[in-house]
């Protein structure tokens, strides 16, 4: 195993940690204390996307032999897509900040979605979808789960996407639609049943809806234990009677759940490496917090076993780390199919670490931990939604221990 990035990767690493250090870490402790109207974007965020664009730090996700002609037409710097080993340490580079996936338009769901088109679009979805999500002149949401179905299992899904002639029609209701809210949504990528008579893998297919198609109604935004994550968001979506063409339906009627396995792969180590950036980054802030603080006579790392538990912490994260780029090199030499438990274990993992880690800095921390002042209130909140949003963690669970005990034999 080599988990040896190559030479550009590592020096589009250190130039996004320059980046974030230099130019987003100010704006963004800035705007904890100032953005007032969180459903608009903060000009100082614009004018980063700017800078990181004129930088060639831009479109990074882009995966090897999908980049081409995109990577040079958007400034992607080098003009080549980068492994999941190449990768994941620029998107650890990025989890130090929130804000960072976004400036570097590296964010999801956006980046899910456009791997969803590079890899199953048609050319007209590609230029009408594609072109402007990856030119940053458009952002993208994610339509899946469902209010009124258990929605771990994607199979479950009611909302109706159903083929009449030269149209597909959309009846249902959605919720935790991701990036909803922002401004300059235009797309959804909506899951829908359109056979149900079908094989139960086959039943579902993905849609691509205009945000402003007639019928499209965001009921509500839904906070995530008091959090908005604005400007993205995550809304409750109604479809009455949607009309979209055909030709709207990503890689034709009924494969939905193909799609769906084959962007979770990378998405899954983009998002745990962010989240190890998440964690060095609770640890950094906590580390500061206990040499700065002193409280009964002593400073707090000298206390109730800070010593220890930041000791753990680096053990947990390094470990962390260490599993992830495991995932990720299994996914560039055997492929998603051959990665499903190395996939699953990262996405207990990830968020289960930077939690514990998150959690750890605002105790340090004390009731400003638990305030905008500081990121960690946001990042704990986040990691603990991660669990729920990548799948529950028992049903990552239930596929490494099924893929475990039939290596002895055990049926499915």
């Amino acid at each position: 195993m080599d988990f040896t990035p190559s030479a550009r990767a590592m020096e589009l690493t250190e130039a996004v940690r320059a980046f974030v250090r230099d130019e987003i870490d100010p704006v963004e402790r800035s705007l904890r204390r100032t953005n007032d109207d969180r459903w608009l974007v903060p000009d100082e965020v614009r004018e980063l996307q700017r800078k990181a664009r004129a930088q060639g730090l831009w479109n990074l996700f882009l995966p090897a032999g999908h980049e081409g002609d995109y990577a040079r037409r958007y400034g992607t710097r080098g003009g080549t897509g980068l492994s999941n080993v190449d990768y994941a340490p620029v998107a650890e580079a990025t989890g130090w900040s929130p804000l960072a996936p976004y400036v570097f338009n590296c964010n999801a769901p956006d980046t899910g979605n456009a791997e969803v088109l590079l890899r199953y679009g048609s050319a007209e979805q590609r230029e009408r979808w594609l072109d402007p999500l990856l030119d940053g002149r458009i952002r993208s949401a994610f339509a899946m789960t469902e209010p009124g179905v258990a929605s771990s299992d994607a199979t479950n899904m009611q909302l109706t996407a159903v083929v009449e002639g030269d149209e597909v029609v959309l009846n249902g209701r959605k919720w935790w639609t991701t990036g909803i809210g922002h401004p300059d949504c235009a797309v959804l990528i909506v899951m829908g049943l359109t056979d149900p008579l079908a094989q139960r893998y086959a039943r579902h297919s993905m849609v691509l809806v205009p945000r402003d198609a007639p019928g499209v109604r965001v009921e509500r935004m839904l906070d995530t234990m008091g959090l908005f994550d604005e400007p993205f968001g995550h809304g409750e979506v109604s479809f009455t009677g949607v009309r979209v063409p055909l030709s709207h339906v990503i890689a034709g009627p009924g494969r939905a759940s193909e799609i769906a396995q084959g962007r979770l792969g990378p998405g899954r180590v983009h998002h745990a490496m962010r989240l190890v950036g998440l964690a060095e980054q609770a640890l950094h802030l906590a580390c500061e917090r206990g040499l700065s603080r002193v409280a009964f006579g002593k400073h707090l790392v000298n206390l109730g076993g800070n010593r220890e538990r930041i000791a753990e912490a680096r053990i947990a994260i390094n470990s962390l780390r260490l599993l992830i780029m495991h995932a990720a090199w299994k996914l560039d030499t055997e492929g998603p199919s051959a990665s499903l438990s190395e996939v699953s274990q990262i996405k207990v993992a990830a968020p289960a670490v930077a939690q514990q880690v998150i959690d750890f800095a605002m105790q340090l921390h004390g009731g400003a931990g638990l305030s905008s002042d500081f990121p960690l209130a946001a990042a704990w909140t986040a990691a603990r939604a991660i669990r729920l949003a990548d799948g529950p963690d028992e049903v990552h669970r239930g596929v490494i221990a099924r893929i475990e005990l039939a290596q002895h034999g055990a049926s499915r």
